[in-house]
C-alpha cells in the first residue's frame, strides 16, 4: 500500500491521480491533498478519501512543508501548474520523498538544483508528462548507453493545418480547440504555438542528460505514440497507448513495477498513424526553446517566463497569436548566460525575464 500526496488535486493531473486512487484502493491510500483555492471541492475529496491532511495555496509554502512532514507519504504527485510548482518539488525531494513530476517548471527553471537535492536525499523523480514517461520507460528497457536519439511526438495542436495567413488571424477560441487532449487554457495555448513542445525538449535534455542535437520532434496528430527512442543500430522503439494521462501517472505511482491499471488497452486494429516535420518557420517557439536548452545558463528560465507572460496576454486578448513568439524572442535577446547558484538566483532571473516580457507587450 503506497501512501500518496497530491499537489494540485483539483486540476487535470490531480483529478486523474485521484481517479486511480479511487480505482485501486488496494494499492494507494491518500494521506495529503493540496488545491489552489477550491476549499469546498478539497473538503469533498478529503471526505471521500478519508484524508487527514489538506491545504490550499493560501496556506503558503510553510503549510506545504507541514503537510509533507505530517502526511508521511511514499510519493507525491506534483500537478501544480507554472512556477508555483517549483518550491513544492524542492520541499518533496529535500525530505527524501519520491516525486511523480508533472510540473515542467521544476525541470525547466531549476533542474540542476532539484536533481542535486534528490540525489543527496535519496528521492526518485519520475516524470508524469506522457512524452517523458514514455522516454523514461524506453530508456529503462533499451538502456541509455544504447540510445543515440530521443524522438518526441507532438500532436501539432489545433493550428497544425493553419496557413500563415490563418495564424495571423487566429483567436483564443480557435487556440483552445485542441484535437486530442482536454487541458487548461495556458497549456492548450502552448500546444497551439508549439511552446509546450519546446519546453518538453528542454525537459528531455535535462531529465535524460543528453544534448539537444540528440533530440528531435515529429508531429503525430493521432497522439497514440507518446515518444520514441532510436538505438545505435538505427532501430526506433515506441511507447503506444490511448491518449489518457492516467497511464503515465499510474506508471509513476507504481514504478519500478508494472501493475494492471484497469484502463483501456490499446489495440492496433483499425488505427492509422501519420507523421510530419514541424513547421518551424510558422511556429518559431520550438526553435527558440531548443536554443535555450543548448545555451544553458538562465536561458531556459527566460524562455519559460516570457512564454508565460505572452501566453496569458493572448488568453486575455491583449495580443495576437503570432505576437507570443515575438515577445519571447525579444526577451531571449538579452544576456541570460549566468547559471543560477541557488533558488534565489532562479527566482531573480524569472522576475527579470517577466519584467522584460511585460515591457515587450
Amino acid at each position: 500500500m503506497k501512501k500518496i500526496i497530491v499537489f494540485g488535486s483539483t486540476g487535470s493531473i490531480g483529478s486523474s491521480a485521484l481517479d486511480l486512487a479511487r480505482r485501486h484502493k488496494d494499492l494507494f491510500t491518500v494521506t495529503g491533498l493540496q488545491a489552489n483555492s477550491s476549499k469546498e471541492e478539497l473538503q469533498a475529496l478529503a471526505s471521500e478519501f478519508n484524508c487527514p491532511f489538506t491545504l490550499t495555496s493560501q496556506d503558503g509554502i510553510e503549510g506545504m512543508a507541514r503537510l509533507l512532514d505530517k502526511a508521511n507519504a511514499d510519493i507525491v504527485v506534483n500537478g501544480i501548474a507554472g512556477a508555483a510548482g517549483l518550491l513544492p518539488s524542492k520541499l518533496v525531494v529535500e525530505r527524501g520523498i519520491d516525486l511523480a513530476l508533472a510540473n515542467k517548471e521544476t525541470v525547466v527553471m531549476a533542474w540542476p538544483l532539484i536533481k542535486s537535492l534528490a540525489d543527496k536525499n535519496g528521492a526518485k523523480i519520475i516524470p508524469v508528462d506522457s512524452e517523458h514517461s514514455a522516454i523514461f520507460n524506453l530508456i529503462h528497457f533499451c538502456k541509455k548507453t544504447n540510445i543515440e536519439e530521443i524522438v518526441i511526438t507532438a500532436s501539432g495542436g489545433p493550428f497544425r493545418n493553419y496557413s500563415r495567413e490563418q495564424l495571423e488571424k487566429a483567436c483564443l477560441s480557435d487556440a483552445l480547440k485542441h484535437p486530442t487532449w482536454k487541458m487548461g487554457k495556458k497549456i492548450t495555448v502552448d500546444s497551439a504555438s508549439l511552446a509546450n513542445k519546446g519546453l518538453e525538449v528542454i525537459e528531455a535534455r535535462r531529465l535524460f542528460d543528453t544534448n539537444v542535437k540528440n533530440i528531435s520532434v515529429v508531429v503525430h496528430p493521432e497522439s497514440l505514440i507518446h515518444s520514441l527512442v532510436r538505438t545505435s543500430d538505427g532501430i526506433l522503439y515506441a511507447q503506444i497507448s490511448e491518449p489518457d494521462m492516467r497511464h503515465p501517472i499510474m506508471g509513476a505511482l507504481c514504478w519500478p513495477e508494472y501493475v494492471q491499471s484497469g484502463l483501456e488497452k490499446f489495440s492496433l486494429a483499425g488505427k492509422s498513424m501519420s507523421f510530419f516535420e514541424p513547421r518551424r518557420d510558422d511556429f518559431p517557439l520550438l526553435g527558440l526553446a531548443e536554443k535555450a536548452a543548448d545555451k544553458g545558463g538562465s536561458y531556459t528560465i527566460a524562455f519559460n517566463a516570457a512564454d508565460e507572460i505572452a501566453a496569458h496576454a493572448f488568453i486575455d486578448e491583449k495580443i495576437k497569436f503570432l505576437d507570443i513568439a515575438k515577445i519571447v524572442q525579444a526577451t531571449m535577446e538579452k544576456d541570460w548566460s549566468q547559471e543560477p547558484r541557488d533558488f534565489d538566483d532562479v527566482f531573480e532571473a524569472d522576475k527579470n525575464a517577466r519584467a522584460i516580457a511585460e515591457a515587450a507587450l
